[in-house]
């Protein structure tokens, strides 16, 4: 449960759900209602101290533009390491990186230089709302990799819903942070 927006409209205590209106998959847009300050949210968004709670089990990078890091995945035994790059930091508004995570058909090694041609960029942006943070994140350019129309479709679903699940963990995440 948590608060979700479509179509310029906050509903609360609803179950998160995927709008499939970009249907030509492209990108992905799920967006959260998070009650507290933009500067909390961004800091929990692109923190690895607080990313390692509610989205990958490991992460090492710096908050800053052009910063090079990782993502680990899963138990130690089985862990799947992906590589990001920091692409924009703004304080209370925005945290964005490049990515290339499963099932795309092709993972790069950690180090990999990450582009537009070879990578996603994925965007948390902030939006003051009431006593909270309307939290909108956007998975952008599946589409523009080149992959044949049944791996785009399975990458777009599968992250479609990843997103949402992502979503209410971090809900979940700061609920806790707020209790503490």
């Amino acid at each position: 449960m948590g608060c979700i927006m479509q179509d310029e409209e906050l509903t609360c205590n609803q179950p998160l759900h995927i709008w499939e209106e970009d249907m030509e998959f492209g990108s992905i847009e799920q967006s959260i209602y998070i009650e507290a300050s933009p500067e909390v949210v961004y800091e929990v968004v692109s923190s690895p101290e607080h990313i390692t709670g509610w989205y990958v089990d490991e992460a090492e990078y710096e908050t800053t533009p052009g910063s090079s890091g990782r993502f680990a995945f899963g138990a130690p035994e089985r862990r799947l390491e992906v590589p990001i790059t920091v692409v924009e930091a703004v304080p209370g508004v925005r945290f964005s990186f490049r990515w290339m995570a499963p099932p795309a058909p092709e993972l790069l090694p950690v180090g990999a230089n990450l582009t537009p041609d070879n990578s996603l960029l994925v965007t948390f942006n902030l939006k003051p709302q009431g006593d909270g943070t309307l939290v909108t994140v956007t998975e952008a350019g599946i589409r523009e990799l080149g992959w044949e129309a049944a791996v785009l479709e399975q990458y777009y679903n599968d992250h479609a819903e990843g997103w949402i699940q992502i979503l209410g963990k971090l809900d979940t995440y700061m609920a806790k942070l707020a209790a503490k």
